[in-house]
């Protein structure tokens, strides 16, 4: 017994280890890439397909105050205010869910980081725990201001294209300082489905949530409303 507790302690040391200290160091370096880039590359590699990834980091001060309201607005409006879970909007997914065909999610900004930086797509309880887990480590380890640069820089906006640096050029042929909120608006609007809604080329659908999204950047505040970041 002696033995077994020592290795489930020195385990969880190793595990412990393992997990800080990339997220430490993120806090400081720019992500290099993501895992959801690996996969993509993977995926393209087993394909035969290619797996093109476009992805350039920008900092902070390079980002569009509205682009940075736009996303909170859209993905996670109590973002500035929460631990890493927003457990109003869990409740309602699941309550909502019952009588979906299609369950809806009701991630964090944080737990997107968490899941597009260290995990993998796709539903199962290990990665929704190991989700869990890197969303108290960020929420613990860093400022809210260098999560939501780091989501801004690795979330996909279309196929292929991570950040919102290659994106505003991509799509908008600007640079990520200086996109309109109803650009901004429109990146954000494709975020729950980047690989089939369109930014530049906008479907009814997409004018339509860019529409909501701009209205409640407004309620919201506008940019001000981050200024705690």
């Amino acid at each position: 017994m002696k033995r077994v507790r020592k290795l489930l302690v020195r385990g969880v040391l190793a595990v412990v280890i393992l997990t800080v200290g990339p997220v430490l160091f993120l806090r400081w370096v720019p992500p290099p890439t993501s895992a959801f880039m690996l996969e993509k590359r993977l995926a393209g590699v087993i394909s035969g397909q290619g797996g093109r990834i476009r992805y350039r980091w920008v900092p902070w001060t390079a980002i569009s105050p509205s682009m940075r309201i736009a996303v909170v607005a859209a993905e996670d409006q109590k973002f500035p205010h929460h631990w890493g879970f927003d457990v109003g909007a869990i409740e309602e997914a699941v309550e909502k869910n019952e009588a979906r065909r299609r369950p809806r999610g009701a991630s964090t900004i944080t737990q997107q980081v968490a899941k597009n930086l260290f995990l993998w797509s796709g539903p199962s309880y290990l990665r929704k725990g190991l989700e869990a887990y890197f969303t108290v480590l960020l929420e613990l380890l860093w400022p809210k201001r260098r999560i939501l640069e780091v989501y801004l820089n690795v979330a996909e906006f279309g196929e292929g294209t991570y950040g919102v640096g290659v994106a505003a050029e991509a799509f908008f042929h600007t640079s990520s300082a200086h996109l309109t909120p109803h650009e901004a608006a429109l990146l954000a609007a494709v975020l729950p489905n980047p690989r089939r809604l369109r930014a530049a080329n906008p479907s009814p659908y997409v004018l339509e949530r860019a529409g909501w999204i701009e209205s409640q950047m407004q309620q919201l505040g506008g940019p001000t409303y981050l200024r705690s970041l």
